[in-house]
């Protein structure tokens, strides 16, 4: 047994193993290329032809990856895009980065995870080296896909090895790539998380192990619920401190001067993306099976889950100030509709809501999103299915009686938008640097 292991962990160095990596979006892709970067012959698994169909064709789906770089993955030959999951087979190591979102009655939805349990377990080879990457709840990996994955010819920890490694991607994060961002690795026994860790260390700059997969699966849940939390605060702090004729903007740059003790967080419209809109939910669930409640954490997310509404209530306040006019009947513009800046993830972006509760008040929504030219599918709000971004011009932007930004995108030139713009309403300071036409700005 310590020989395979050796074996498999020169195989690892000398890139003589092949690597599967199942899920192609935010967190996949960047790891394919990311192995395929340190010479590992690397085949992507999806169960979505169109992305693997645009891969091969050496086309990017995610505006922060160009399709040079795919193109360059193509033709090297290390990188093969598919979706026959027979090929499992063919690789040494099988990391999965499958969507964990949450249920109609926000708990954990496990069904990506369970699926593709089902469908890589039929195709398993010995000392093969499985790790989940998905963000779940701890006990996850241990309770759910390892019984899946069990069978009579295999035993964990002796010919088949399971481990859990969190995902710690940031879409768009210039400063921090994949392989710069140290990665938490827990192992269902002390050889598979060896293993992990042996593999990992050849594309991360640091590998961490911790105890077990449990513990992993927490660190990401804690990572993410301490943002939540925080952000839920300094929401929380706008509203009080804007009544009391004080910036948050201003306190909040002016308090991270402090060297020690501080951390900045800024407010906006709402949370987004897929993990903290999301990641406490797992917990509080998991929690209640341990007879527990997780009332801090609940409550941040009522206060994060309320700011569309005091968005659209500051909006609906400016124009009747500002401009004399109700919202019923006002022409709207959303700017920047991605969760969050110079990326095109919409996944639980604020704006979907805001442009609900706009048109509920009897506004027209519009919007204007550089990296969205269109709104594809969403799980919650599907009525906006096919609606497309505005072209941006002088004229086009006078037409509206507000402009609402939601997302603070580097490449929008907000001098122009204020200049153009007969009420600008800013949720993310990203006008704070204009001073002519300053007027027409309401922070909210």
């Amino acid at each position: 047994m310590l020989t395979d292991i050796a074996q498999q962990k020169k195989a690892f160095k000398d890139r003589s193993v092949k690597i599967g990596i199942i899920g192609l979006g935010y967190v996949g892709l960047p790891l394919c290329l990311s192995f395929v970067s340190n010479r590992f012959e690397t085949i992507g698994f999806d169960v979505d032809k169109e992305k693997i169909d645009a891969l091969k064709n050496g086309k990017s789906y995610l505006s922060h990856i160009t399709a040079d770089v795919i193109s360059q993955a193509i033709t090297s030959g290390l990188f093969s895009p598919t979706d026959d999951f027979s090929k499992i087979s063919d690789v040494g190591v099988v990391i999965i980065c499958v969507p964990t979102p949450l249920n109609n009655n926000q708990e954990p939805d496990l069904q990506y995870i369970i699926s593709t349990g089902k469908l890589i377990a039929p195709n398993l080879q010995n000392n093969q080296l499985i790790v989940l990457e998905s963000t779940t709840y701890p006990g996850t990996t241990d309770e759910v896909l390892k019984p899946i994955l069990k069978q009579d010819r295999f035993k964990y920890g002796e010919n088949l090895f399971l481990a859990y490694s969190p995902e710690r991607e940031d879409p768009g994060n210039l400063n921090y790539k994949t392989g710069s961002i140290p990665k938490i690795v827990g192992g269902d026994d002390p050889l598979a998380r060896e293993l992990a860790c042996a593999i990992y260390d050849q594309i991360f700059s640091k590998t961490i192990p911790v105890s077990s997969m449990k513990t992993a699966e927490a660190v990401k849940l804690t990572e993410n619920i301490f943002r939540s939390v925080n952000i839920a605060m300094i929401n929380e702090l706008k509203v009080i401190y804007s009544k009391m004729g004080v910036d948050i903007w201003e306190v909040v740059n002016a308090a991270k001067s402090k060297p020690f003790g501080y951390m900045p967080f800024y407010p906006g419209p709402g949370l987004g993306g897929h993990c903290i809109p999301i990641d406490p939910y797992y917990l509080t669930y998991r929690a209640k099976q341990f007879g527990e409640d997780t009332r801090f954490i609940k409550l941040a997310g009522e206060i994060n889950n309320s700011m569309p509404k005091m968005i659209v209530a500051a909006l609906i306040q400016a124009l009747k100030e500002k401009q004399n006019k109700n919202i019923n009947g006002s022409n709207i513009l959303l700017i920047g509709i991605a969760y969050k800046k110079n990326i095109n993830d919409t996944r639980e972006s604020p704006a979907f809501m805001l442009m609900k509760l706009i048109e509920e008040a009897g506004a027209t929504a519009s919007y204007f999103d550089p990296f969205i030219p269109a709104i594809t599918k969403t799980r919650n709000h599907q009525n906006l299915t096919g609606r497309k971004s505005i072209n941006w011009s002088k004229e086009e932007l006078s037409r509206y009686d507000a402009t609402l930004i939601c997302t603070n995108h580097d490449n929008i030139n907000y001098e122009e938008l204020v200049e153009n713009s007969k009420l600008v309403v800013d949720t993310r300071n990203a006008t704070r640097l204009i001073k002519d036409n300053s007027k027409k700005i309401v922070k909210a």
